[in-house]
């Protein structure tokens, strides 16, 4: 997650938990019961119940990326695709 200045740099966000990525080595991430991850892209503090999988954006632009080191053969392929940001009501 970063943020987009008006130069179209892009700096970490500065967020109260320190947390600028979500990967599989981010402690105490909470899996629906069929297994998936929903992750809260927000500037705004979800609640306690939530923050466990909240990944804190700016409050202007931002910049989302997708880093896979040493990915499966589905992505290398190109056969599994990132599911679609949606926004939540």
């Amino acid at each position: 997650m970063y943020t987009v200045t008006p130069e179209g740099r892009y700096f970490f966000v500065e967020n109260p938990i320190n947390r600028y990525s979500i990967g599989d080595r981010t402690p105490g991430l909470v899996l629906e019961p069929d297994g998936s991850l929903e992750i809260a892209i927000q500037h705004e503090h979800p609640g306690d119940a939530q923050v466990a999988n909240w990944l804190p954006a700016p409050e202007g632009p931002m910049r989302l990326a997708l880093r896979a080191y040493l990915p499966r053969e589905e992505l290398r392929r190109r056969a599994w695709r990132v599911p679609a940001l949606r926004r939540a009501s």
